[in-house]
């Protein structure tokens, strides 16, 4: 039968193609199932992740951090710069280009590792007899046979009770990715990751724009001392950050949005804003998987319950991703997806959720890893702390850019590192240093010792190390 594999994926997001990807590598049958549209009709694999997530954003914020940086700091390089402008299609044009070289990426890989691609909805069609039926409903309808199916739908924007999304006036993050001309106020409810980044694009580009979050502290699960030291910067930057509100009923004109919202004090506030971004979260995707249909079993919050393997309730079906229990990253869904493709061809898969590395790709970044010192302390566990300023980093002087610092919090008896803190410039790239050591148990005397390049920002996080032990050369 042509269309009997050994292994059929349903989605190809981050966890997904990867999860089809490898499974080819391994020597198995493989079909990947997707349902994601370009402006053409035609497909867009990657999921979220590519199409309305890392991607997107990160070309976005990569060309609003341009037009910030020739506004404004030019001058600070000798460089003067007049009569600047916005062409705010060439920017969004220029992102979506980047979406599509990586949607043709994608497509290619497929062809690559022979993982035959169907456009369409993946949906359970009961039980075969030596695996299950899986239809295909789109423009490449199928009724496939797999021994093994990875459901790795994803995830949708949580929406605030009453308000959907209209990507007009209500933005998703895929909405907010597509203003057409910049607001010239812009409300954005969650301070997360999300709600963070697309605040501060549209700031760089000129929008005045307001960030209320529902918790009372900011970043809560970020180190407060780098918390903190965000909030100070993001607040100098021109962010308006208010936490602990309480948001009452949104109303909308053609025109404006109106929030009524309480801060921590109790006192009554109003923001009316031109346009709304809503990042309070996402939800796990199942719609069209007719999960009831084989009783593939959800938890209370809507996940599909695995084991600690991605093993479902069903024999040979698992799950990956945003659509189950973790963090909801695109790299923590890769790392499920080899894990899993490797369980089916008989190895052992690995994915350490101590060791998954955050990133928020605002200006400064912020990235960390592990433990923060909230946990420890919570926890009652016995550390040691040491950090280094980028302001006393050579790189970082030449750069102009010598905001944040490095923490590196390690055992008090064992030297083992525990958690490391970045807030600065590259810390995206720098965090995975610390992620290498701590998959291999290692401690802090271990970075302290490693020869680390001058003048490289990567010396912030051995000065940081050698801090731990109050012995940092450089500060």
């Amino acid at each position: 039968m042509s269309n009997k594999f050994d292994v059929v994926v349903i989605g190809a997001g981050p966890g997904g193609y990867i999860a089809a990807i490898r499974a080819a590598q391994l020597g198995l049958s493989v079909a990947c199932i997707d349902a994601w549209e370009d402006v053409k009709g035609g497909p867009a694999p990657g999921g979220t992740c590519t199409n309305v997530g890392c991607i997107p954003s990160k070309a976005l914020l990569q060309s609003s951090e341009n037009f910030e940086q020739v506004s404004h700091h030019f001058d600070d390089h000798g460089i003067e710069v007049k009569g600047v402008s916005l062409k705010l299609d060439k920017m969004i044009g220029r992102k979506d280009t980047v979406v599509k070289q990586n949607n043709d990426g994608i497509l290619y890989l497929f062809k690559k590792n022979k993982v035959k691609f169907f456009h369409g909805v993946g949906s359970f069609d009961g039980k075969a007899e030596d695996g299950w039926k899986v239809k295909v409903s789109g423009p490449s309808s199928e009724d496939l046979v797999a021994r093994h199916v990875v459901v790795a739908t994803g995830s949708a924007a949580r929406e605030l009770p009453g308000l959907p999304f209209d990507e007009k006036q209500i933005l998703s993050n895929d909405g907010a990715l597509n203003i057409g001309s910049v607001p010239k106020r812009l409300g954005v409810i969650g301070a997360g990751v999300i709600g963070l980044e697309m605040g501060s694009v549209w700031r760089r580009l000129g929008a005045e724009v307001t960030v209320l979050e529902a918790m009372p502290e900011f970043l809560g699960a970020v180190d407060q001392q780098v918390a903190k030291e965000a909030l100070k910067v993001f607040t100098k930057q021109g962010l308006k950050i208010q936490t602990g509100v309480k948001i009452g009923e949104i109303t909308k004109t053609a025109r404006q949005i109106t929030v009524p919202w309480t801060d921590d004090q109790g006192k009554e506030q109003k923001l009316v804003v031109d346009k709304l971004i809503v990042s309070i979260g996402r939800i796990p995707y199942t719609g069209g998987l007719d999960a009831n249909k084989v009783e593939l079993k959800l938890d209370d919050r809507g996940f599909i319950a695995v084991d600690d393997q991605c093993r479902t309730n069903l024999p040979n079906v698992w799950a990956v991703g945003d659509v189950v229990r973790g963090p909801m990253l695109a790299h923590k869904a890769e790392e499920e997806g080899v894990a899993v493709a490797e369980r089916i061809a008989g190895q052992h898969g690995h994915v350490n959720f101590d060791t998954i590395p955050w990133v928020i790709y605002t200006s400064p970044e912020i990235a960390w890893v592990g433990k923060t010192e909230q946990q420890l302390k919570a926890d009652g566990r016995e550390y040691r702390s040491g950090s280094f300023p980028f302001m006393a980093n050579g790189r970082a002087r030449a750069l102009g850019d010598t905001t944040g610092f490095v923490k590196v919090l390690a055992d008090a008896k064992t030297d083992e590192v525990l958690g490391v803190h970045v807030i600065g410039p590259m810390a995206s790239e720098l965090i995975a240093e610390a992620v290498t050591i701590m998959e291999f148990k290692g401690a802090s005397e271990d970075i302290a010792r490693i020869c680390h390049a001058h003048p490289t920002l990567s010396e912030a996080m051995k000065e940081a190390a050698l801090a731990v032990d109050k012995r940092a050369l450089n500060f």
